[in-house]
This record gives C-alpha cells, structure tokens and sequence, in this order.
C-alpha cells in the first residue's frame, strides 16, 4: 500500500531536481509535469483507499496541467522565433 506513496515521492523529488536544475524551458516543463503526475497518482491512492472524491481531483488536475503546457508551449514558440533558444536565464522579453 505505501509503494504508491513512495513511488510518488521519488517521481516529485525528480520533477523538483529537474525544475531547479534545468535552464531550457522545455525541460523544465517535463519536470512539473512530473510533479502534477506524482500529485495524481497520491490523488487516485487517496481516492482507493477512503473515498472516490480524489479521483475528481485528479481529472481536475489532468485538464489544468493540459491548459498549462498548451500556454507554455506556445509562450516558448514564441521565444524561440524571436531568441532561437529557450533559456530561463535570458527569458526576459516579458519585461516590456
């Protein structure tokens, strides 16, 4: 039972050394997914165990993370077209 639970605190703590490691965008951005992901399966353990409200949760938590990187990509695309790279150091065109 807390195989799920210690699955998703190594899959968490490799999205949280990917999101502070990382300087290119794109990666970055597979490591919160990889945090979400962790987030989602705790949700559907939860949901197993005491009640199936996590399992709403973790459909809410799907959409949201699907509207991020459909915002984020296209937020990179545009960096890129403009910069040709993706670096979080030097991602400072939203400063006007």
């Amino acid at each position: 039972m807390e195989k799920y639970l210690v699955l998703s605190g190594i899959l968490f703590s490799i999205g949280l050394y990917g999101v502070l490691s990382r300087r290119n965008g794109i990666m970055v951005l597979i490591s919160i997914e990889i945090m979400l992901n962790a987030v989602n399966l705790n949700f559907a353990y939860f949901s197993s165990v005491h009640n199936p409200q996590g399992q709403i949760f973790a459909l809410f938590s799907i959409v949201v993370s699907a509207a991020e990187v459909a915002c984020c990509l296209a937020i990179f695309l545009l960096a890129f077209r403009l910069k040709e790279k993706v670096d979080l150091d030097q991602f400072n065109l939203m400063k006007g």
